[in-house]
């Protein structure tokens, strides 16, 4: 999940450059596409509206997570794996749509701004659009430093993962001899008890033939 995440961040990025840098025949054919896609509004919407869904499910989870840590005192290396997880989830998800209506925006603009140079639109209107086309380009260099900061985040889960699978294995080698330890201790306790008995028994027969010598 967290893979295809990164995949449609990365590709929305991705058409948000080419909708900000003319490359070629690049940008035309991201508009056409874009023109499609917004021919299925429905299908969009229906796509956006069960992300929100999901979005709202990781924050609920992470809420929950966060309570029970409260509880308790403190979270379980479990429950820290999997708040952190949820956490980035919801924080691409997040992303995801706010790219999404990012690339709407500049589309939306754009078409406006083809249409004004193609009817011959007023330069004020023209400076107007190209202010706003900027602010998209500074919006879209933020959310390019925090993808940054969430592939620092999802390197910083995946070394915690690692060391509690270490710390795991670490936990079951210790039990295990622990238990071959105390099944030692159960064999040892087992043979001194028969020892036991048998001495007890050994002892028993020489009083009894000790009373015999006597009568």
């Amino acid at each position: 999940m967290i893979q295809l995440l990164f995949f449609l961040v990365f590709a929305e990025a991705f058409v948000a450059f080419l909708l900000m840098v003319k490359i070629g025949p690049l940008r035309e054919l991201v508009m056409n596409g874009l023109d499609q896609v917004k021919m299925r509004k429905g299908t969009v919407l229906t796509i956006a509206g069960t992300m929100s869904v999901i979005l709202f499910s990781n924050w609920v989870n992470i809420v929950k997570i966060q309570n029970k840590g409260a509880k308790i005192g403190t979270m379980t290396p479990m429950d820290q794996v999997l708040w952190r997880t949820h956490l980035l989830e919801a924080s691409l998800m997040g992303f995801s749509l706010y790219l999404g209506f990012l690339i709407d925006r500049m589309h939306h603009h754009l078409q406006k701004l083809i249409n004004l140079r193609r009817n011959g639109g007023s330069k004020k209107e023209i400076e107007k659009l190209e202010a706003e086309k900027a602010q998209l380009k500074e919006n879209e260099d933020k959310t390019k430093e925090e993808i940054k900061n969430l592939q620092k985040e999802i390197s910083d889960l995946t070394e915690t993962i690692n060391k509690i699978k270490l710390e795991a294995k670490d936990k079951d080698k210790k039990i295990e001899t622990a238990e071959a330890h105390v099944a030692s201790l159960q064999k040892q306790s087992a043979d001194l008890l028969l020892e036991y008995d048998r001495l007890l028994e050994d002892n028993q027969t020489l009083q009894a033939q000790t009373k015999t010598r006597h009568f």
